[in-house]
């Protein structure tokens, strides 16, 4: 595999259910700017617009060597999935009260840009907590091990 980021808040604001991976639409610049790590998940989130998912609020900084046609940092961008997945999204976070949040966007083998897209449920504030407690205590132990 490729480049990889990873969205770190994420698994830190939520409870991530259910794991998807999904194609995305790009421009050739924006493409380039992932290759050389220029991505940010800040208040990066996803909806559905017409039966269609989308990515909103991904910032993929300009590319350096690009001319007049470069791309815009933030604009919405279209997922790619299967029909059956979209129903799938779109009734769990219907029933559920649920939320699409990307988790990470990656380089596959092929060559492809693919987004991992996690259907998650907002934590409290007593579940960061705990969080960050089990962090520190994982930390304590492997510093303890060495």
């Amino acid at each position: 595999m490729g480049a990889s980021h990873a969205n770190r808040q994420a698994y830190f604001h939520y409870n991530i259910e259910n794991k998807y991976v999904a194609g995305i639409v790009l421009l050739g610049t924006e493409v380039k700017s992932i290759r050389s790590g220029k991505v940010s998940f800040n208040d990066s989130f996803c909806l559905f617009d017409k039966g269609e998912l989308w990515l909103r609020g991904l910032f993929i900084g300009q590319y350096d060597l690009g001319t007049s046609n470069n791309h815009l940092p933030v604009h919405d961008r279209k997922l790619l999935l299967t029909k059956r997945e979209l129903k799938r999204l779109q009734a769990s976070i219907k029933e559920k009260g649920l939320t699409i949040i990307p988790l990470q966007i990656f380089i596959n083998e092929k060559n492809l840009v693919k987004v991992e897209i996690g259907v998650a449920k907002g934590k409290k504030l007593h579940d960061k907590r705990e969080t960050l407690k089990k962090r520190d205590t994982d930390r304590e132990i492997k510093r303890y091990l060495k």
